[in-house]
């Protein structure tokens, strides 16, 4: 019987695909990979783009190169995706072709739509129905911007031109037009997902002005919810599996009980709580969303979920590599960092496309705070790193005024966690032990639990990768960690200043 699982991994930066076998012990093992890098357009300030048909193409190939790998088509049981939230892409449902870049869930084009909307009163029904606050980075009015510039309110009124996630752009494709969904995680992201009902909501599309007709079916996580096109691989192949990369994380950590949480260190970074079978309303500004969607439709097994966003995390380490030349490979960061004693009162606030939780910003902008003649490039690479912790350390804070009990353990992920000095720098800060996993593609191993899970390959979600995991415990003294934050806490405020 064919036990292995395609996962496909769409990012921001990457398109990626893995090949999971589930063993006979529900474990999963990682047997073939592969990735290609994909374009960043970037039109305007703030603006940032995505061709939605390199996607498709990068994305067809690294399965097709996966598939060879681990022996051919016949080994494989089901399909399993993951992708960048919120990024939105139009298409015409006759021709299957995009109709305009996909707009990245970074861009920041449509902040005065989300700041009119904010003061015509709107923010609270909003918040109320989905969690979400009024934020550009939210797809909705990416949609609404979309239908206006490509002028097809009319065909999509009528069904004729669709909009979606990735997500619902790669099911598409695979599926060669004959299905048009998305998971219900990568729906709470819209701004249009009731989060109880876990459905579309009619006076959230009139509120934006997207039509429904052209948006795709909310699915759960774990379901079946189409077929591949044979010709595309050789052989049908369910799809069976799907999340957000920041849920995928969820599950791939096995961070499935009230209590648990992790956080990806990405192009972004992204904390996930899970808070259990019920919403919970953030007075903090954190985000209410869908932690996953499992089980019968009729009785699915639901766990929500509180979300904070970094918008500029690991993308604050490839701006000193490639925008400024202070490091020519990111690993670099760590050995330059520790070759110095402090960080000499510099903070480098990452606000390139604006700042995420708790502030929301959308217009702030980076800042450098602390310079003196003794300045040189390894502080700027040293306080990139820190700004990781700080960042943390403040949405954990709003964790907690929302009521959450305080963290032991952080589970973390993503390329920035192998800098052994940031990730100490975590536990310092946030005085919190943070654990990493030592096999690292936790949102594509949470796509392939789901798919697993979805063709009955798993019983349920707590199989897991087996190996041991990296530990970092908390060592710092509270009078040094007190000094960092109000230094911290003062370069937040001269970049919001700045911006205004």
């Amino acid at each position: 019987m064919p036990n292995l699982i395609l996962a496909i991994d769409q990012g921001t930066t990457s398109s990626r695909a893995i090949a999971f076998e589930v063993c006979d012990d529900h474990t999963l093992k990682a047997l073939a990979i592969s990735q290609i890098e994909l374009a960043q357009h970037f039109p305007h300030s703030g603006w940032v783009e995505h061709d939605a048909a390199e996607i498709w193409t990068a994305t067809l190939q690294t399965c097709r190169e996966v598939i060879r790998k681990a022996g051919g088509i016949s080994r494989f049981a089901a399909i399993g995706i993951t992708n960048q939230r919120e990024t939105a892409v139009i298409w015409d449902a006759a021709t299957g072709e995009p109709l305009h870049r996909a707009i990245v869930w970074q861009d920041r084009r449509t902040a005065d739509v989300s700041a009119r909307m904010a003061a015509e009163g709107h923010e609270p029904e909003v918040q109320a129905a989905t969690g979400l606050i009024l934020d550009p980075y939210f797809s909705a009015t990416k949609y609404a911007w979309l239908l206006d510039k490509t002028g097809t309110r009319d065909r999509a009124a009528k069904g004729e031109v669709k909009l979606g996630t990735i997500d619902s752009w790669l099911v598409w494709k695979l599926t060669g037009g004959a299905r048009h969904v998305t998971d219900a995680t990568n729906a709470s992201r819209t701004s249009l997902m009731d989060l109880k009902s876990r459905s579309w909501r009619e006076d959230l599309c009139a509120l934006f002005d997207v039509p429904m007709a052209a948006l795709p079916r909310i699915v759960g996580c774990a379901e079946v919810s189409g077929e591949s096109d044979p010709a595309l691989f050789g052989r049908a192949l369910p799809i069976a599996g799907s999340a957000g990369d920041q849920q995928a994380a969820l599950v791939g950590h096995g961070a499935l009980s009230p209590g648990d949480a992790k956080i990806t260190y990405g192009t972004g970074a992204f904390l996930v709580a899970n808070v259990g079978a019920e919403p919970v309303a953030s007075k903090s500004r954190l985000l209410g969303t869908l932690g996953y969607q499992v089980g019968e439709e009729a009785a699915p097994e639901v766990a929500y979920a509180l979300e904070g966003s970094i918008f500029s995390a690991g993308s604050a380490i490839q701006w000193l590599r490639d925008g400024v030349g202070m490091i020519s490979e990111s690993r670099q960061s760590e050995g330059v960092a520790q070759g110095l004693k402090d960080n000499g009162g510099v903070y480098l606030v990452p606000g390139f496309t604006g700042l995420g939780a708790p502030w929301w910003k959308p217009d702030a902008r980076g800042a450098v705070v602390g310079l003196t003649r003794d300045t040189g490039p390894a502080h700027f690479v040293r306080a990139a790193l820190e700004a990781l912790a700080y960042q943390t350390h403040d949405l954990l804070e709003a964790l907690a005024a929302d009521g959450a009990p305080p963290l032991k353990l952080l589970k973390v992920d993503g390329g920035v966690t192998a800098n052994a000095f940031a990730m100490q720098f975590v536990a310092d800060i946030c005085q919190v032990t943070v654990e990493r996993p030592a096999f690292q593609e936790m949102t594509a191993l949470g796509a392939a639990k789901l798919a697993a899970l979805g063709i009955g390959l798993i019983p349920d979600l707590t199989a897991h990768a087996a190996e041991a995991p990296a530990i970092w415990s908390p060592r710092m003294g509270d009078v040094e960690r007190d000094r960092l934050l109000k230094g911290w806490r003062g370069a937040v405020r001269a970049a919001i200043i700045a911006s205004e």
